[in-house]
């Protein structure tokens, strides 16, 4: 099943921090953010699917805490991409270095990624 895309560029712009307001007040949609702004409703995935994401955020989770080299995500989380646009991985993790080096603010919202961070560090 694809998103939905829904466009209100040509009547209002949605900030970054209303972005994340938007997808904390309606906690059951799951929203991502293209770079021109269109929004995007995500499906709920099926049975196997779910499976195998929980299976593959598990096996993440498991080698982050033996080797210590990150901070690993689930599918929950948004980032923000250098287009401006917002994605949600099925798992996810980011150096501790560049974990480190985001404030708390970006810490407590969706956190803002580098290019190269989204290419190398995502899964």
């Amino acid at each position: 099943m694809d998103a939905l895309t829904i466009n209100f560029a040509a009547v209002l712009q949605i900030t970054d921090e209303q972005f994340f307001q938007l997808c904390q007040i309606n906690e059951l949609i799951r929203f991502e953010r293209n770079a021109d702004g269109t929004l995007l409703l995500m499906p709920l995935v099926g049975g196997l699917t779910s499976n195998r994401n929980a299976n593959l955020t598990a096996q993440l989770g498991v080698w982050n805490r033996d080797e210590s080299l990150s901070i690993a995500f689930a599918s929950s989380v948004g980032f923000i991409l250098p287009n401006g646009a917002v994605r949600s991985p099925d798992a996810s993790w980011l150096r501790h270095d560049r974990w480190d080096s985001l404030t708390q603010e970006q810490k407590e919202g969706f956190p803002p990624v580098s290019k190269s961070a989204w290419k190398n560090q995502t899964m």
